[in-house]
């Protein structure tokens, strides 16, 4: 998959791979223009992947190669364990979560999961998850709790299923106690959005004492798209909608919704999936490191004081 501002980038790149078949094939030495290619080549991706406007930033958030929840576990720990099910409806595989090992320290993750092919984008209802997700998400952080475990999130989701099924089971209810009990959780809670930010879909497994954004990543109360379908009836404004909604990960730094932003590879997160796996581990360890320096009472004032001072108003 080729994003239409990569299209440069991606000729660039065949034409290297032509010049250097040629010079194997015809056993002509071609190094030096090989070498002033690769030059060109990295200083284009560089001067491009530092001016990305937000709509850009949303869609390589989407790119379908990008590292999903699972693929992060997987490389961060060699031992998981997933845990199913909300003990009341069903395994919602929208929403994954268990037990896993970070170089000797057992943790809990939780994360939305989103599909690769057709048949996995349906089972996983595209990282959109139902009320049984976010209890299930609850389950698993109360297991933590009570066997003492950090919690980590890992948050990617176009937002909470918005089905009429899901309203009947209660999809608001189950996302505001989500909100209220993780604000009271006794251990530690990292969150880091990996892809998609949206609205309370989002925010129902992102109450966290560190809240981290990959660096092409965007968290927002909606989506460009249905931002422009609402102020101008119409998708075709989804990139206005997405420079005035200021969503992107250094947006969010700026106004002090997130505590940092984790760098990715040049390119993306999905050029690099191991490199951005061990910064995405290296955070989480020195996070742990720091929140695990406080105690349970003084870490659940400060996540409360940390949310409650997002924001800002005027007096009359």
């Amino acid at each position: 998959m080729v994003l239409e501002f990569e299209k440069p980038i991606a000729d660039l790149e065949h034409k290297l791979r032509e010049m250097k078949e040629l010079a194997k094939g015809k056993n002509i030495d071609l190094s030096s223009d090989i070498e002033s290619l690769e030059d060109k080549l990295k200083t284009l991706k560089k001067e491009t992947f530092q001016n990305l406007t937000r709509w850009q930033r949303v869609q390589l958030s989407r790119h379908s190669d990008r590292p999903y929840a699972l693929d992060y576990i997987y490389e961060i720990t060699k031992d998981f364990i997933e845990l199913h099910g909300d003990r009341n409806v069903k395994d919602d595989k929208a929403m994954v979560g268990g037990l896993g090992d970070i170089d000797g320290k057992t943790v809990m993750f939780i994360g939305q999961q989103k599909g690769r092919n057709t048949k996995q984008r349906q089972e996983r209802n595209f990282g959109m998850a139902n009320p049984e997700g976010y209890r299930k998400a609850l389950r698993l952080m109360k297991i933590a709790e009570k066997f003492n475990k950090p919690i980590i999130t890992l948050i990617d989701t176009p937002g909470a299923f918005p089905g009429l099924e899901a309203e009947e089971r209660g999809q608001g209810e189950a996302i505001a106690l989500n909100l209220r009990e993780m604000f009271k959780l006794k251990v530690p809670v990292i969150c880091i959005i990996i892809g998609e930010g949206a609205s309370g879909g989002a925010l129902g497994i992102a109450i966290g004492d560190k809240v981290f954004m990959l660096e092409n990543t965007w968290y927002s109360v909606i989506s460009p798209e249905s931002c422009s379908s609402i102020l101008w009836r119409s998708w075709d404004y989804k990139e206005q909608a997405a420079e005035a909604l200021k969503l992107t990960a250094s947006d969010m730094l700026n106004h002090k919704l997130i505590d940092g932003i984790i760098e990715e590879p040049l390119g993306g997160a999905h050029k690099d999936m191991k490199t951005m796996a061990n910064l995405v581990k290296s955070t989480i360890k020195s996070s742990l490191e720091e929140l695990e320096g406080l105690s349970s009472q003084e870490r659940i004032q400060k996540r409360i004081e940390k949310f409650c001072a997002m924001g800002v108003f005027t007096e009359p």
